[in-house]
């Protein structure tokens, strides 16, 4: 298999950065695309060139550190997949690829495809955890969960960080992540005790970040590999009128007169 690749090469922040063109040949169908990489880095090497810079850890869809754009698909496009998890047999034979870094203010290019995003940090530090000492651990059934409940807590637990929603919304807007994060805890017993604080906080942090706003566009749900729904955004948005009028907001949003 025999690939034409544009990627994206940037030495340093303050670099101007430019697309370099490289043909890699010889490629097993059922390499992974980060396997691909790893070829293409093996040549430029043995040629003296500087390899290509790119995150990458577990190759396993977990830490969300390989998140690139393909073809201005973010991940590649794949449904529910990582970049790492992408599989070379995605693609024709002799297909040119074009491949460039997260692109979004607040994820500034670091060097060729690897990005900042620290402030996804920050956003966590400013309230995504539980505080409050719970004392030792209780026994696993003496707090009733539904079924339903905590399944749903865990569909939204499932966000890794990867920054796709960011770079396929035409605002650069952080709120899947962010609200993904704050369901979570909201609906979990543990997580209710703080539930007001840590929205304002995790609001507020979001808002000092160079993020754009949510106008529903939901590429953000199309884009994520853990396919996460943007029902997470509207329960976030009713959590935080609920944190600032308790007791004039009901579920489902409805304002109290």
């Amino acid at each position: 298999m025999k690939l034409t690749l544009h990627i994206w090469r940037q030495k340093s922040p303050d670099d101007k950065g430019g697309f370099k063109t490289y043909h890699v040949d010889n490629l097993n169908r059922d390499m992974s695309f980060l396997e691909m990489l790893d070829v293409l880095n093996q040549q430029l090497i043995e040629k003296g060139e500087e390899p290509v810079a790119f995150e990458n850890d577990c190759r396993e869809g977990i830490c969300g550190m390989c998140g690139m754009m393909i073809n201005g698909l973010a991940h590649g496009g794949m449904k529910g997949s990582t970049t790492c998890q992408l599989p070379l047999r995605y693609f024709k034979d002799g297909a040119e690829l074009t491949i460039e870094p997260w692109r979004s203010k607040a994820f500034p290019v670091l060097k060729d495809l690897i990005v900042d995003r620290s402030a996804f940090d920050r956003i966590i530090q400013a309230g995504g955890y539980i505080s409050v000492n719970t004392g030792n651990a209780p026994d696993a059934n003496s707090t009733l969960i539904s079924r339903d409940t905590a399944e749903l807590a865990m569909d939204y637990a499932e966000c890794i960080g990867c920054g796709a929603c960011v770079a396929a919304c035409p605002n650069g807007a952080a709120m899947l992540f962010m609200s993904a994060k704050i369901a979570h805890f909201s609906l979990l017993p543990q997580g209710q005790v703080e539930a007001d604080r840590r929205v304002k906080s995790m609001v507020q942090q979001m808002q000092q970040e160079a993020f754009g706003a949510c106008t529903n566009y939901a590429e953000c749900e199309v884009a994520c590999p853990k396919e996460i729904s943007i029902s997470a955004i509207a329960r976030m948005n009713h959590d935080y009128l609920k944190a600032f009028w308790p007791g004039k907001v009901v579920g489902g949003g409805k304002h109290v007169a």
